[in-house]
């Protein structure tokens, strides 16, 4: 029952955030107990622009662990970095089914500080 809410809730997100797109890419945040994802994704041509999670080697060296803070901002900076070597600049933030609070809004600050506008 609780995937299907979960899945109900990261529906209902999405598709407020398509109302108010404009065409623009989305960041998609993915958090699991120990790492933290995001993906910039095309929506329009369904592809992938820009990644980076809490597992890559050059990150996991420089971090405590893959699930806090520390690492969520690391990984934001990370992703904004990538999306403007891809031409992106304006986003549109998809925090799934979480609340934007905590490890999820440090990832969308660490990516604000990085460069990305949404």
């Amino acid at each position: 029952m609780a995937n299907n809410l979960q899945d109900r809730r990261a529906a209902r997100v999405r598709r407020a955030l398509r109302k108010v797109a404009n065409g623009r890419p989305r960041l998609s945040v993915y958090r699991s107990s120990e790492h933290i994802y995001a993906q910039i994704i095309d929506d329009a041509e369904g592809r992938t622009l820009a990644a980076a999670s809490s597992l890559e080697k050059d990150l996991r060296g420089a971090l405590k662990t893959g699930a806090d803070k520390a690492a969520a901002e690391a990984v934001g900076k990370l992703v904004a970095e990538r999306a403007k070597a891809a031409g992106v600049s304006q986003v549109v933030f998809d925090r799934g089914a979480y609340l934007f609070h905590g490890r999820v809004k440090a990832l969308a600050d660490g990516a604000r500080e990085g460069g990305l506008d949404f």
